[in-house]
């Protein structure tokens, strides 16, 4: 883990201070907004160019496990979301839709981190990646479809143009880029390895012009945290425990099982947040779900993956669940 994945919540918390004072200044509030779409687009292009879209024929090698994935990740979970939004956040419509959209996205980066640390198979789960990200891409709009018919809907046509700017021709284009200029599989590692840091940059640039741009908006809401802490902690006990018994009960291995544990608790927070500022710009407050998600979310993954090397074999978690 590098330096920037070691002080990635710290990073989030300095980009918002950060927008924070910056947006005091009235000229920077107001051009603030004009900046966010595109170091979103620019951290996902970097993000894309280093997922290895070729594996996803490698992530159906293993139906069992792919077949369990895509079920605890696109039926499971968000039936599990829906429900605690529903019981902690029925009154807040903003704070719905934010947490359904960070529910709903499965990571495709930084749980193949956490899996390494609970001693997961790593190379299965990357094999998972392209297929997380293309079936969360095609998924959320029937997602925000069916959840926001009940807290008020938004105009598709205005995310349609979000997914397309901001999701699809980054994909587009890193695919474009892969297929025919970075050929050489020599110069690609060189090149990932000078740009693995950079979707952090983008992101947290986003984040600053996003505080700078509504730079009021989190000391008046601060309560949020504590509204979103109980329902979010929740969700990661659940499916940590739903993942180990359908782990123990389809008899996958030790390592498989903490893979996909660490598969369906990471979230993609990033391009939640980046198709919520585009879908939703007149919603702040659902952005601002998305920066608090992961500071809830990193120090609770970082004590689940240890907890899982430490207790996740035969004689660990599974038989506490037991």
């Amino acid at each position: 883990m590098g330096l920037f994945e070691k002080l990635y919540t710290l990073l989030i918390l300095l980009a918002v201070g950060a927008g924070l004072l910056i947006g005091q200044v009235e000229i920077v509030a107001s051009k603030a907004k004009e900046v966010i779409m595109p170091f979103l687009m620019l951290m996902l292009l970097a993000t894309f160019l280093q997922m290895p879209l070729h594996a996803i024929k490698k992530s159906f090698a293993n139906n069992k496990f792919t077949g369990l994935t895509v079920m605890l990740n696109f039926v499971v979970t968000p039936i599990l979301a829906w429900g605690l939004a529903s019981l902690f956040l029925a009154d807040h419509p903003a704070l719905w839709i934010g947490f359904i959209m960070l529910m709903v996205t499965p990571c495709t980066d930084w749980y193949i981190i956490f899996t390494g640390i609970a001693r997961g198979d790593v190379a299965l789960s990357t094999s998972l990646l392209p297929l997380n990200l293309i079936l969360q891409i095609l998924l959320m709009p029937v997602y925000l479809y069916l959840f926001t018919g009940v807290t008020g809907g938004v105009e598709m046509r205005v995310f349609a143009e979000s997914m397309f700017f901001v999701l699809l021709l980054p994909l587009l284009t890193a695919y474009i880029i892969n297929r025919f200029i970075l050929k050489d599989e020599q110069r690609r590692v060189r090149i990932f390895q000078r740009i693995n840091t950079v979707p952090i940059i983008f992101l947290c640039l986003a984040i600053m012009a996003m505080f700078a741009f509504q730079g009021t908006l989190l000391i008046e809401n601060k309560e949020l945290l504590y509204q979103l802490l109980l329902p979010i902690l929740l969700f990661f006990i659940l499916i940590l425990i739903i993942g180990r018994v359908v782990g123990r009960l389809t008899r996958l291995s030790t390592a498989q099982t903490a893979s996909l544990n660490l598969t369906t608790l990471a979230r993609n927070s990033p391009v939640a947040l980046a198709m919520a500022l585009t879908a939703f710009p007149d919603e702040p407050l659902i952005a601002l779900v998305l920066i608090i998600g992961p500071l809830v979310e990193l120090p609770a993954l970082s004590l689940l993956s240890f907890g899982i090397a430490k207790f996740g074999g035969k004689k660990g978690l599974n038989k506490i669940i037991s």
